[in-house]
């Protein structure tokens, strides 16, 4: 029997693909997500991206309570047809025993970048409101001009409750007490002296 490469795989399905379609993928520097049963591929994300992730990672799991587990990129089974990976999201020690997590993240956060701004802002807010991620975040690693968006629940729709920018603090409530710094999550260290 031989193994199927990933093209051949996409290409001969004749079929919406599902969650349990997901353990087949590669382990390679792509993401990828479902959105309704279509495949969705991201390329590798930039470093300027990458360093916002892993700072907004630590500063979370710092904060966390003993319950709650902050994580970079983790898979996450909204339903048979929807799998997502946020770029950062705050997920319930009960879940992390399942492969990919089939509740819903108290914290969904998207790192934005020019060719994923409209769709974190517009699909992937509804789907996450949809599936009950109480609070999400865009973040805009802009290296003059960070911005953090930040939506919560109520009555089951996403109400902006804050957007900060630069060095202007965010003090979150939800899910636990933590403040951010949008310049600080991409910041460069200062020059050496010489």
């Amino acid at each position: 029997m031989s193994a199927m490469t990933a093209p051949e795989f996409w290409f001969s399905q004749d079929r919406m693909l599902t969650v349990d379609d997901m353990e087949d993928m590669p382990d390679d520097e792509f993401r990828y997500e479902l959105d309704d049963g279509v495949l969705v591929v991201s390329p590798a994300p930039s470093n300027l991206h990458q360093l916002a992730v892993t700072r907004l990672t630590m500063l979370l799991s710092g904060a966390c309570p003993d319950d709650l587990l902050a994580l970079a990129g983790p898979g996450i089974n909204l339903g048979r047809f929807q799998h997502r990976v946020p770029d950062v999201a705050v997920i319930r020690w009960t879940s992390f025993r399942e492969p990919f997590p089939e509740d819903p993240p108290v914290l969904a956060v998207e790192v934005a970048s020019p060719r994923t701004r409209v769709y974190d802002r517009n699909r992937k807010k509804d789907v996450y409101e949809e599936f009950g991620v109480a609070s999400y975040w865009i973040f805009e690693p802009d290296e003059v001009r960070p911005d953090l968006t930040v939506f919560e629940l109520r009555r089951g729709r996403y109400a902006q409750v804050a957007q900060v920018t630069g060095d202007t603090p965010y003090h979150a409530v939800r899910p636990f007490p933590v403040s951010v710094v949008p310049a600080a999550l991409v910041a460069r260290p200062p020059a050496p002296a010489p």
